[in-house]
């Protein structure tokens, strides 16, 4: 598709610089995902006030993510992304100050609010550094930038807690965003695509995004409770998943720069579904399937990310497509883990996972029919930047 003779994505400063700011940005926030509702519950708040924690900051995020693509069309999605690596982090710090409940959620509200701008500006600025027959592996590489702090640093947060202390752990998580915040101002200007009506109307994107929904509900749900299903061999299984999501991510990066990102959404539909299927056989019998059903699961839920998100690309304006694809799998880990706790009380987790592949599989007449619909002409590519064409 071209792309076999362009210079290497690692070769593009912008580019490089936003993966480093995205990890960054991402390193700030998996730190403390753990750890501010086992603050709060010692400052002396319950259980129920300890989980709004995180429920705020995710609300908050997904209420900025609505407004992204208003946003992104009038300004430089560099002040954006900044603005949101910012936000991140300069507030972190106040959590030390008291365990205060009113604090807590303020300080978490400030810091869902730099997590909309992050998350959307991110994913919008690959499509807009990279014509389209680049942008599969630059989305898989970008995904590399936004999974590799969730599965190296989520079990770190905590130790760091119990061995160097609270205060010391939110300087740096406050300290790394705000490095990532530098980054950003050695980017290109970047600015929205110029697009029509049509190729910007978020109903295109309809097909991708239910996709996307119900394997994030999907997903959301085994995080949630694999833990409690497997026992003893659940850390190698969430292992497993995190770390084929990574190589699905990547890999499905470099088949939709090749053959196009909906080729390879069936296919990933199929594995992760399958690996669902693992898990519901190894929460009633033999717990080792568990990692074998965990890593198929990983493996297709990140090729699933990857073409979905390449797929609104192809389909829509950034802003639009950035917005609905995070939002997408945010609110969907939310109903996963919801959903989930309704299945379990009534079929058990035998049930709740045996229905997660089920609603997986469910989507595969959505992504036969995506790889079956003419692919736009590609007239959006990106405007020049000071670095020269991409």
């Amino acid at each position: 598709m071209g792309s076999e003779t362009a210079p290497p994505l690692w070769r593009h400063r912008s580019f490089l610089l936003l993966l480093i700011a995205t990890f960054g940005g991402f390193a700030g926030y998996v730190l403390l995902l753990p750890v501010v509702p086992l603050w709060a519950v010692l400052g002396g708040a319950g259980e129920i006030a300890a989980g709004a924690m995180n429920a705020v900051f995710m609300l908050v995020t997904v209420l900025v993510q609505l407004g992204m693509p208003w946003l992104l069309s009038r300004i430089d999605h560099r002040v954006a992304l900044g603005l949101g690596t910012a936000l991140i982090g300069a507030p972190t710090p106040l959590y030390a100050l008291s365990g205060e409940l009113w604090l807590l959620l303020g300080v978490s509200g400030l810091r869902g609010i730099g997590f909309g701008l992050l998350t959307v500006a991110g994913s919008a600025m690959v499509a807009e550094l990279f014509p389209p027959q680049r942008r599969g592996r630059a989305a898989g590489a970008y995904g590399l930038a936004v999974g590799l702090p969730n599965f190296v640093l989520l079990p770190v947060g905590v130790w760091f807690a119990q061995t160097i202390g609270f205060a010391p752990l939110f300087w740096i998580a406050g300290v790394a965003p705000l490095l990532a915040t530098a980054a950003v101002l050695g980017i290109a200007p970047v600015r929205a695509r110029r697009t029509s009506g049509r190729r910007a109307f978020p109903v295109v994107l309809l097909p991708s995004w239910l996709v996307m929904t119900a394997s994030s509900i999907a997903a959301g749900g085994l995080l949630a409770f694999l833990p409690l299903a497997v026992g003893a061999v659940s850390p190698l299984a969430l292992m497993a998943f995190g770390g084929c999501s990574l190589l699905g991510r990547f890999a499905a990066g470099q088949w939709a720069d090749r053959r196009g990102a909906a080729a390879a959404l069936t296919p990933a539909l199929c594995c992760t579904g399958a690996g669902a299927l693992l898990l519901s056989v190894a929460s009633w019998g033999p717990e080792a399937l568990a990692v074998l059903g965990a890593a198929a699961f990983g493996l297709g839920f990140g090729a699933v990310q990857n073409s979905t998100l390449v797929m609104m690309f192809e389909r829509a304006a950034s802003g639009p497509a950035s917005t609905a694809w995070n939002i997408a799998f945010d609110a969907g880990n939310g109903l996963g883990s919801v959903g989930f706790g309704l299945v379990i009380t009534w079929s058990g987790y035998p049930g709740a996972f045996a229905a997660a592949a089920v609603l997986v599989l469910l989507c595969t007449p959505l992504a036969l029919g995506s790889a079956r619909r003419p692919v736009p002409d590609g007239s959006d590519a990106p405007e020049r930047t000071r670095e020269g064409t991409t």
